[in-house]
């Protein structure tokens, strides 16, 4: 946790993921453990928690960026912003308990990014996209 809390800008109750378990210059795998504490799940929704499909998207955001800034060639100083989101798939509801790998591969180069990922639950997919990120000093 606290090599994430020292990649990220972002701290609870936003800081939507708990450990890198690999990272190298083109791929990455991060896990996430649904807890039924969190925040949101009061309100999404009361009696059958689901975890916000916006929120799967930030914390696939928070995966790759996490992975990116392991990079050499990523400047501490810099700040990476999500630009796009495509081709986003929820397949699956994610609910407490759950532990989601998000798996990816990532192209970077000269400050702008690209991940392909999956959100993965017991191995099977729940969630997918394509997100770009701009990467720019602080």
């Amino acid at each position: 946790m606290h090599e994430i809390l020292d990649l990220l800008p972002h701290r609870y109750p936003f800081l939507l993921i708990d450990r890198i378990l690999e990272a190298d210059s083109e791929h990455f795998r991060v896990l996430k453990n649904v807890t039924f504490n969190e925040p949101y799940f009061s309100g999404h929704f009361p009696g059958h928690p689901v975890m916000p499909g916006v929120l799967i998207i930030e914390a696939m955001a928070q995966a790759t960026v996490a992975s990116l800034a392991t990079r050499p060639d990523f400047d501490p100083g810099s700040l990476a912003y999500l630009a796009g989101i495509d081709g986003a798939r929820f397949i699956k509801p994610v609910t407490p308990g759950d532990a989601i790998i998000f798996e990816g591969r990532l192209r970077y180069r000269r400050g702008l990014g690209k991940s392909e990922i999956s959100a993965l639950v017991d191995g099977e997919e729940v969630a997918r996209a394509s997100l770009t990120f701009v990467v720019r000093s602080r």
